[in-house]
């Protein structure tokens, strides 16, 4: 009798060290309650040329703990500093894919209230958009999903080359929380942005003055329609535009870039899409600018971030400026419990 008493006791002892050792593991978790998602940084995260990263890094996360995360990009890391978490995915939609679901799965972290902020540059659609403008996205498309044809092949080479497949509906399009993506709208509407006298510039060159092309920049709400095909032309354009008209989008189509809509897929998956937020600047336009080529951009070595691009103007480090200036009134309003 004894024995077994004994046995009960240690058993008890084990069990109890265990349940402890679970509550204090449980209560290390660091609650994350903003998770900030650029894609790319230019040279170091701070005190140089500004990339997707940079503005958020040194106001948020600079000087905080940093983390490896096991699955995610080579060269990141996780930065978290007071609950505001930032991560530099990789470019393309298999890079920022594998990045976000590699952090959401680390147990390190409580993600059970995280806002997703998506951040970064894209480029965008003629007669809605200029150069410099800033949009709170509210639908998310997948460019890549369906069926691409070469209008070479067409019988009809003027029309546009994407068919549609509903095969492909779960994970080629997310429409974002509208009561959200308004909340931040309403937030962000008024925030003044800047231009520079060389874009606006290349602007009314390209276009030939029209006027919605003169404007200075914006805050608005738009799609965006994420490819990992780098597209640029107005027959392309005629498919993201088609595209946005398919899926029922609630807002035009404004912006391509490489990654939210991959983004989405993965944090719907985890149940998380009604805390998504995507806040994308233009820092080039959709179709060819300026008597650019394929040929002279794609050959050659073109960059956005230059002051002498073909492509962007002089727009890029002023385009990431206007961007922070709404992001951080976003950041901050979910730090505060304001959102």
């Amino acid at each position: 009798m004894k024995k077994l008493l004994v046995f009960l006791l240690v058993l008890v002892s084990v069990f109890s060290f265990l349940w402890a050792e679970g509550a204090v593991e449980m209560a290390e978790k660091t609650e994350i309650k903003v998770l900030i998602l650029p894609k790319f940084e230019i040279g170091a995260l701070s005190g140089d040329f500004p990339g997707e990263a940079q503005y958020y890094y040194e106001k948020y996360v600079m000087g905080g703990e940093e983390y490896e995360i096991a699955g995610g990009m080579e060269g990141s890391k996780l930065y978290v500093k007071d609950g505001v978490a930032l991560y530099v995915t990789g470019m393309g939609k298999v890079n920022s894919a594998v990045s976000v679901a590699s952090i959401l799965l680390d147990d390190r972290f409580d993600f059970s209230s995280t806002y997703i902020l998506s951040t970064g540059c894209a480029g965008s659609a003629t007669e809605y958009t200029v150069m410099g403008d800033v949009f709170v996205i509210t639908a998310c498309i997948d460019f890549d999903l369906g069926h691409h044809a070469d209008s070479r092949e067409m019988v009809d080479q003027e029309g546009t080359t994407w068919f549609h497949d509903e095969g492909y509906d779960s994970s080629s399009y997310k429409i974002l929380n509208q009561d959200l993506t308004e909340k931040v709208y309403q937030l962000v509407k008024d925030t003044e942005l800047s231009t520079t006298v060389k874009t606006q510039a290349a602007m009314a060159r390209t276009f030939d003055n029209a006027e919605w092309a003169l404007r200075n920049p914006e805050v608005r709400k738009g799609t965006t329609v994420s490819g990992d095909n780098y597209w640029k032309g107005e027959y392309d354009e005629a498919n993201a535009r088609l595209m946005t008209e398919t899926y029922n989008a609630p807002d035009p189509y404004a912006l391509t870039e490489m990654e939210d809509a991959a983004i989405a897929v993965v944090i719907d998956r985890f149940g998380m899409l009604d805390r998504y937020i995507v806040i994308r600047d233009s820092v080039n336009m959709d179709v060819f600018m300026d008597g650019a080529t394929p040929e002279s951009l794609w050959r050659g070595d073109d960059s956005l971030a230059s002051e002498d691009s073909e492509e962007s103007a002089d727009i890029f480090a002023t385009a990431r400026k206007n961007n922070f200036l709404v992001g951080e009134k976003v950041v901050d309003a979910i730090i505060n419990g304001t959102l």
